[in-house]
């Protein structure tokens, strides 16, 4: 197990930082040269981004159905699509964020109303509308803050992010197995520790403080901070779907991604933690044009 997670979180690190470079060198993001004439940033990012959503939809979809619940698709597979790639559409059409954020989800919203009324009439209406809902806010509201980390802070905030989530899950799982003793959350997760927790949080702080030494994107006292933060709410945003998990009795989301389970166990630190990126990456950008 520890070598399977080890080699494909390998793989997908590797594949990731590759992507960001790449899509960032393809719109002009990562030289200021270039980046005024192609504004169109974030288009290769936005196709991987919605294809691994449409995935954890699909698993989500599944865990909701070990519970007799009905994720009322595709309408939801549609509106999970257009709300994690929020971002990137204003680019190309006259609407703010905002409006296109509200338009879309009431027109989600209608969409789901009327799926839900041709295929079952009334019977579970409350119940598959909610987990529906449910999973349109989980994963396309939360998920859209990558890509919102992506085009107005950059290809190297991207990075960061991501690299210090993920070197969290994995110092955590690390320290955990070696020198776990005292559960963290019992109830939920019975495999995660506070020994866990302080490796996470170590591992994050450090690959933190070194990224931004290496290229300047914030101080490092302010990555301290993003690292210790960003720690304990990928833990949090983890412990989320573990909880999502344990009420469908399943272990894993699926077996998709070998050593990590399911798509949505790949992705779950980074959910909750993505808006608190997205915040701290735009004050940090204020204060330093300030």
């Amino acid at each position: 197990m520890f070598k399977y997670r080890l080699l494909s979180g390998t793989l997908m690190a590797a594949a990731f930082i590759a992507l960001v470079i790449f899509d960032g060198w393809l719109d002009g993001s990562l030289t200021a040269s270039t980046a005024d004439d192609k504004p169109v940033r974030a288009t290769l990012l936005m196709v991987v981004v919605a294809a691994i959503v449409s995935l954890g939809g699909l698993e989500l979809s599944r865990l909701a159905a070990g519970r007799g619940l009905v994720v009322l698709n595709p309408v939801c597979a549609i509106g999970l699509v257009l709300l994690t790639t929020a971002w990137y559409w204003p680019q190309l059409i006259h609407l703010s964020l905002g409006l296109f954020v509200l338009l879309t989800a009431a027109l989600v919203l209608a969409g789901v109303m009327l799926s839900q009324y041709l295929r079952y009439g009334t019977e579970g209406a409350m119940a598959n509308c909610g987990v529906s809902c449910f999973a349109l806010m989980y994963l396309g509201l939360l998920g859209a803050f990558l890509l919102g980390v992506r085009i107005d802070a950059g290809p190297m905030a991207t990075l960061l992010f991501i690299l210090a989530v993920k070197s969290s899950d994995i110092g955590a799982y690390i320290s955990g197995k070696l020198l776990g003793k005292h559960k963290f959350s019992p109830r939920i997760s019975p495999g995660k520790t506070w020994e866990g927790m302080a490796g996470g949080l170590l591992a994050a702080v450090v690959i933190s403080c070194v990224f931004a030494g290496v290229f300047g994107i914030i101080t490092v006292w302010s990555a301290l901070v993003f690292g210790v933060c960003i720690a304990f709410i990928g833990q949090l945003s983890d412990l989320s779907e573990s909880v999502l998990k344990r009420d469908a009795k399943q272990k894993d989301s699926s077996n998709r991604v070998p050593g990590f389970g399911g798509i949505l166990d790949v992705i779950d630190s980074t959910l909750f933690s993505a808006p608190f990126a997205y915040v701290f990456f735009t004050l940090a950008m204020r204060q330093a044009a300030g």
